[in-house]
Parts: C-alpha cells; structure tokens; sequence
C-alpha cells in the first residue's frame, strides 16, 4: 500500500499495482484507453473513482490524466 495526496491535501491509500500505473504519468502526460489492457483500464477506472485520475473524451477518444 502507497499514500497518494489530492490536490486538496487528502490522504489516500493505492495498492502497489495502482501505484504502478501511476508512475507511468512520469513519463507519459495523458495515456489513451486504447493503448491500455484490460486490467490496466480497470486500475485506471478505480483511479477516476478515487478522484486521482481525470477521465476525458478528446476527439472522440478516450484519454487518462493525472490530476494536477
């Protein structure tokens, strides 16, 4: 388990494979829905509900950011 800060200074616990998938926003800015596994779209949809990733439509494609 990892500790993650919101932008609101909220504590909150991410298991390792979730932290995982956030460090790839170290290198990458927004990751598409495309390019992602299964699994991997899972741990990004528990991300949005947890309100660390942002979920948008761009031109009709779905990409994944970090919150800021």
């Amino acid at each position: 388990m990892k500790i993650v800060e919101l932008i609101n200074k909220v504590p909150v616990a991410i298991n390792n494979e979730q932290a995982d998938f956030l460090n790839r926003f170290n290198e990458e800015e927004t990751i598409s829905k495309q390019s992602l596994t299964e699994r991997e779209q899972l741990i990004a949809n528990q991300l949005t509900m947890q309100d660390i990733l942002l979920r948008r439509n761009q031109n009709g494609q779905i990409i994944y950011t970090k919150k800021a």
